[in-house]
């Protein structure tokens, strides 16, 4: 017996079954937190479940790999077993063409035998970062604003029925922002061209550290002189609608694609950021804490009219420049139509 089995080719021979790993994950807004820091190879089941509030999605690419759970609601759990070789992956929310990946649900593991000289990393809201020393490189994007500059004020959603639909499948404790926005919210057709300037820079290093600079200058249709001077970065999430604050790069969101409300149309944007900043009317200091968003974003107004022409406008070209500006929670409302300022430029350039 001894000799026959010394003839058999070694390949021809049972292994051991690999030993099973297993790693929880916890999905949240907007981060993925892995509890083991590194994996050996073989076969490794993901437990994941999404703490967050709002629909997540967990996928894990690399080495050949690229396997993904279904979308998980708040409060679900899923498991995803996938074989892992040596090397590095991602682990990332697919949600929104990649959006939520793109705000910070994105983490890199290494996969190493014990021993395999395969360094360990450190985790910052989700990100995986081998050199504990190194900052992280930002992006950058100039805009400055062109062509015909409307404010938009205070009227009906222009979808209707469209509106109606997605309030009615939010839960209870959003319908009532909603059916605000969709009474007076910045995609109402009734618009007036007005004259505005603005100009701004902004940084994104990823999940922290943003920064943003820029003013802008407008005399709305009351025939009020409005300057705008953006101070710093806005992080804070928003309860009824959960958001994210910071400066953001190359997001598909809106609509369908499960990024912040679906009230209003499909976008891409180049850039979307939230800030704080002060706020003058005719000379005069009137808060030194507005809550600013601005996004240059694809286009979603018809030349000359300017009404909503699109539920999905994610094809159209990115060049128009849409800046809200809102008094704080607690603040009194701005002197302007509907207490606030919603102001788009249509053709807005942008830099480096």
């Amino acid at each position: 017996m001894k000799q026959l089995l010394a003839l058999i080719p070694l390949a021809a021979l049972p292994l051991a079954a690999a030993a099973q790993t297993t790693a929880d994950v916890r999905l949240s807004e907007w981060k993925i937190e892995v509890a083991q820091a590194s994996l050996p190879p073989g076969p490794v089941t993901f437990t994941i479940t999404n703490a967050g509030t709002i629909p997540h999605g967990f996928e894990v690419e690399g080495r050949g790999v690229e396997r993904a759970t279904p979308l998980l609601q708040p409060g679900q759990s899923a498991t995803l077993t996938v074989t892992l070789r040596a090397g590095s992956y991602e682990l990332y929310c697919p949600v929104g063409g990649d959006s939520h990946k793109n705000l910070g649900m994105l983490t890199r593991i290494r996969v190493a035998a014990a021993g395999g000289g395969e360094a360990g990393g450190r985790y910052a809201r989700g990100t995986y970062a081998p050199d504990a020393g190194a900052a992280p490189a930002a992006k950058t994007i100039a805009v400055t604003g062109g062509g015909p500059v409307i404010q938009i004020l205070p009227g009906p959603f222009p979808f209707a029925d469209s509106a109606a639909a997605v309030i009615a499948s939010r839960p209870d404790d959003q319908k009532q922002d909603l059916t605000m926005k969709a009474h007076l919210g910045p995609y109402s057709d009734n618009v007036a061209r007005i004259a505005g300037t603005i100009a701004l820079r902004a940084w994104d290093f990823g999940p922290t550290r943003d920064s943003v600079a820029g003013t802008a200058q407008l005399t709305t249709l009351d025939g009020a002189r409005w300057r705008l001077v953006l101070d710093s970065v806005q992080t804070r999430d928003v309860v009824d609608n959960p958001r994210f604050g910071g400066v953001i790069m190359g997001l598909y969101y809106h609509g369908a694609t499960g990024v912040h409300t679906p009230l209003v149309p499909t976008i891409r944007s180049a850039v979307a950021l939230w800030a704080w900043a002060h706020l003058y009317r005719n000379g005069a200091l009137v808060t030194d804490r507005a809550m600013v968003h601005a996004m240059l974003l694809s286009q979603t107004r018809r030349d000359g009219s300017f009404a909503l022409e699109c539920w999905d406008c994610s094809r159209n070209p990115i060049r128009e420049l849409q800046l809200q500006v809102t008094p704080a929670p607690g603040q009194p409302k701005l002197d302007a139509p509907g207490g606030v300022l919603f102001v788009n430029w249509e053709r807005a350039m942008r830099g480096g």
